[in-house]
């Protein structure tokens, strides 16, 4: 599997909204909801899309999955980090949307670490870009006594963290705040 799956789009869909970074983790559906529910459809509403997967969720695409979330941006899909000599693939985005986030990722998130490209583009931007975070975990992970406390930490930084459960993913993109729809200016 190479960094990126195809050649990107010609051009964006819709009315521009801006640039929203789709950062997703392994967990279930990742290989096919992500593209269905969250990259096309954000598309369509007008945002430029600038995706991001964990690199263990990368393994778990193939080339026809990888090549349908390709389609939907114009940039380049990405799970590995660039060298310092290269240019940025990604502008900075008005928005995050982290869907699915593993429990592994969500503690990360919440203690800064960023052992990946993908958590290292959202760590920069806890705090600063508005981001909305749809975790999918077993269902004993609730009652692990650090749990509570990464949500709690996120939700103080502003994130606004939601359970995917079995809801669309397409939701997490109407809990986007009005703020998103423009320069963010902050970074």
């Amino acid at each position: 599997m190479t960094a990126t799956a195809g050649p990107a789009a010609s051009e964006p869909r819709g009315i521009e909204r801006g640039c929203l970074g789709l950062v997703a983790s392994a967990c279930g559906g990742v290989e096919t909801r992500l593209a269905a529910e969250l990259a096309e459809p954000a598309a369509e509403r007008g945002w430029r899309l600038a995706i991001t997967l964990t690199p263990t969720a990368a393994s778990w695409f193939d080339d026809r999955q990888l090549a349908r979330l390709q389609a939907s941006t114009d940039l380049d899909v990405r799970w590995t980090a660039r060298l310092p000599e290269q240019p940025r693939p990604h502008p900075d985005p008005e928005a995050f949307v982290v869907a699915p986030a593993s429990a592994g990722s969500v503690a990360k998130l919440a203690l800064g670490l960023a052992d990946n490209q993908a958590l290292t583009v959202l760590g920069d931007a806890v705090g600063v870009v508005p981001m909305v975070v749809g975790h999918r975990v077993q269902p004993t992970r609730p009652a692990h006594p650090a749990w509570q406390g990464h949500l709690d930490t996120l939700a103080g930084a502003g994130v606004a963290v939601a359970e995917l459960g079995g809801a669309p993913w397409t939701e997490l993109l109407d809990r986007l705040p009005a703020t998103a729809f423009g320069e963010h200016g902050a970074r």
